[in-house]
């Protein structure tokens, strides 16, 4: 589903609400477009300790790694740290006594949200919608009823002595 390079990102960025729909299942449109949020332990993998990396899932952008990793209590899959500069944040004023981060991807999918109470050695905590996202037997990985994927999960899988990357489009 993902497209290569910038030129993909910001081709991405600029799809209609109607293009979006066309790729995504609904739930995922409504937490990565129109910024909604799933309920806490909804997610079939949101105490999931698989190794590997966490993609967007409108543009396969790496977000996050599992060694980051941690149970935060929330009922959402909790980072504290992201991959480089892949996960962009803005502040948050819809409840003023309240005020928090939001957190994007690079082709503006709504993620989650960061808050500053995370583990060392960042302090901050990446809580993420259905961020993780394993492999099931449909083979969007989409799981049925089971919360919402944002993020696909690219699972490192020792084949043989080896590592092999396994990877589910």
């Amino acid at each position: 589903m993902g497209m290569e390079g910038e030129a993909g990102k910001r081709r991405l960025c600029s799809l209609s609400d109607d293009e979006w729909k066309k790729r995504l299942k609904p739930e995922q449109f409504y937490v990565t477009r129109q910024k909604g949020t799933e309920r806490a332990f909804t997610g079939e993998y949101w105490n999931t300790k698989t190794l590997g990396t966490y993609h967007c899932v409108c543009c396969d952008t790496p977000l996050f790694e599992s060694k980051s990793k941690f149970d935060s209590g929330t009922g959402w899959p909790s980072y504290y740290e992201s991959i480089g500069n892949n996960v962009k944040s803005k502040l948050d004023m819809s409840i003023v006594f309240m005020p928090k981060r939001k957190l994007f991807c690079a082709c503006n999918a709504h993620l989650g949200h960061v808050f500053d109470d995370g583990p060392p050695p960042t302090g901050k905590r990446y809580c993420i919608n259905r961020g993780n996202k394993g492999y099931d037997e449909d083979d969007k990985g989409e799981s049925v009823g089971k919360g919402i994927r944002v993020m696909e999960e690219k699972v490192n899988m020792l084949v043989d002595g080896k590592n092999a990357m396994s990877i589910k489009e």
